[in-house]
């Protein structure tokens, strides 16, 4: 069956990475609740949140080489396994070191899961479909943001805070495991020959070079830097200034829903702006957003703040994967997609160490001007991005700069 027919297993797609994401995103805010109840401070918190990073950034580019060569499917089984594993291990744990370990073990599954599923949607569409199903891809992961913070919001509160939140990653991951009920008939049987036929290894050298590649990889490690410390650090926001976990959760979904919409109306956005633009443009806003976080306002002025800044971060995922699939080699797609997420990983080990860092010596708004700063890096790199097609695959596969460009696309559009 060629790519572009039969969207069924992109919607069965979708609603496993709803439940996966859900769960990871219902599992990180309780992880810091609960590591606040055992007694960790602002570092450790900060410490705990990148080691979740740690394993995958060291197995995603393997993982990534054995998807180009074989099927991607199998990779999905695994990572809800080693999500729901990770998320109950981590309920039960009772030192930060144990958690530490079991988050890990989280963000293994996350990106075991992530690299088979984008994968998929790579090899499975149609050039032209790309940013149309990476979008809807990307909107069953905010689908998992929008319901996680609020199911660990519903169950975290009380004087015992760590029987709730252990209790709350518990659910998570059963929730999680609700997610391979949805992974039948995923990927399309492979013609055979088709990857025989194709050549060696494609030196990842070549893959970083191709143009396109790391400014895609750089625009996605900041976009999701951002979205992780929002959910890492909210809730010591909300510790600091009063504000119930119950709050919190709503104020990290609304985030999401914002997102979701924004993910809705790409195509139109693309059309008026062109990916150039609308990158610089959201990325900007975004960055300015994120340092208004820590500022001295009521709870609907917060609202306000994320239900923008999850509007803004909407966008960088989503285009970034398109992007590096479209630049990179035809036969090295899921290592470029590979290599993208172990940016995001880089990211999301380095940044909330070092927002950890940051707020234990100079205070809880540190990490949110980081992320400006980092955003507004973005910014730039996004604005001196290429805005046409690069490669001899030529204006069908290009990445378009403009609206006219994206109208002989049809659509292109993340979690």
């Amino acid at each position: 069956m060629r790519p572009g027919r039969n969207r069924g297993w992109l919607l069965r797609l979708v609603i496993a990475f709803s439940f996966a994401q859900g769960a990871v995103s219902m599992a990180r805010p309780a992880v810091s609740y609960r590591a606040l109840a055992l007694g960790a401070d602002e570092r450790a918190v900060g410490v705990i949140a990148g080691v979740y990073a740690l394993l995958p950034l060291f197995a995603a580019v393997p993982l990534g080489r054995r998807t180009d060569q074989g099927r991607c499917a199998p990779l999905l089984p695994v990572g809800v396994v080693l999500i729901s594993g990770g998320c109950v291990m981590s309920g039960l744990a009772n030192s930060l070191v144990a958690m530490a370990a079991w988050s890990g073990v989280m963000g293994l599954g996350h990106l075991s899961f992530v690299i088979g599923a984008q994968s998929l949607v790579a090899r499975q569409s149609a050039p032209h479909e790309h940013d149309r199903n990476f979008g809807h891809f990307t909107i069953g992961a905010s689908l998992g943001q929008l319901v996680g913070p609020i199911a660990a919001g519903a169950l975290i509160g009380g004087e015992d805070m760590a029987r709730t939140s252990a209790l709350a990653l518990v659910v998570a991951g059963a929730g999680a495991a609700v997610a391979v009920t949805s992974l039948w008939r995923t990927e399309r049987p492979v013609e055979p020959g088709s990857r025989t036929a194709r050549g060696g290894r494609v030196p990842v050298h070549r893959i970083l070079r191709a143009r396109g590649v790391p400014g895609g990889i750089f625009i996605s490690l900041a976009v999701l830097s951002a979205t992780d410390i929002l959910t890492a650090y909210l809730p010591v926001v909300g510790e600091d200034r009063g504000i119930a976990p119950s709050v919190i959760g709503v104020l990290l979904s609304l985030r999401a829903a914002a997102t979701i919409a924004c993910r809705l109306v790409m195509t139109p956005m693309l059309r008026l702006l062109g990916r150039t633009a609308l990158l610089t443009v959201t990325c900007a806003l975004g960055a300015v957003l994120c340092a208004g976080i820590p500022l001295p306002v009521p709870v609907w002025g917060l609202a306000l703040i994320l239900a923008a800044l999850g509007f803004c971060l909407g966008v960088g995922q989503p285009l970034s994967m398109t992007t590096v699939v479209q630049a990179a080699p035809d036969d090295a797609r899921s290592t470029a997609l590979a290599l993208r997420l172990t940016g995001n990983r880089l990211g999301q080990a380095g940044a909330p160490a070092a927002a950890g860092l940051i707020a234990g010596v100079a205070g809880v708004a540190a990490p949110f001007v980081m992320l400006g700063a980092l955003l507004l890096v973005s910014s730039g790199i996004a604005l001196r991005s290429p805005g046409g097609p690069e490669r001899g695959r030529g204006r069908k596969e290009g990445v378009a700069g403009g609206s006219r460009s994206w109208a002989s696309l049809g659509r292109k559009r993340d979690i």
